[in-house]
């Protein structure tokens, strides 16, 4: 039994151990993701700039379209900066989106860890 709670006691302090690395792995995405969108101050603007260049996209998407398949004109320039821009916060969004799963994961494996620390120190004291 005492085997037994050392080891409940061992993968509890692993568990905290990846949860604090997972946390701070989190914050550091999260600092380069701002860096990389560097007119945007705060995470919370990533999703409206999107929603807006997107409305852009599709603007001029419609216009130029039909000259594009029919191979009568080039995408102009305006049309391919709007494209590199919805590109660019579309893989924003999806990285903003993973460093708070990592956050979350990260506190539910603190979480965890705490809780089979605390249950391999009570079948400790049991055995």
């Amino acid at each position: 039994m005492r085997v037994i709670a050392i080891i409940v006691v061992i993968l509890g302090v692993a568990s905290l151990v990846l949860g604090v690395v997972f946390m701070t792995q989190a914050t550091s995405a999260e600092k380069t993701i701002l860096a990389q969108v560097a007119p945007l101050t705060s995470l919370s603007q990533i999703n409206p700039t999107y929603d807006t260049i997107t409305a852009q996209y599709n603007q001029l998407m419609a216009k130029e379209l039909a000259d594009i398949s029919a191979q009568k004109a080039l995408p102009s320039v305006s049309f391919s900066y709007v494209s590199g821009q919805r590109a660019l916060l579309g893989l924003a969004k999806s990285n903003v989106g993973l460093a708070m799963f990592t956050r979350l994961s990260g506190i539910v494996a603190i979480v965890l860890g705490l809780g089979m620390g605390l249950s391999g120190f009570m079948l400790m004291r049991k055995a």
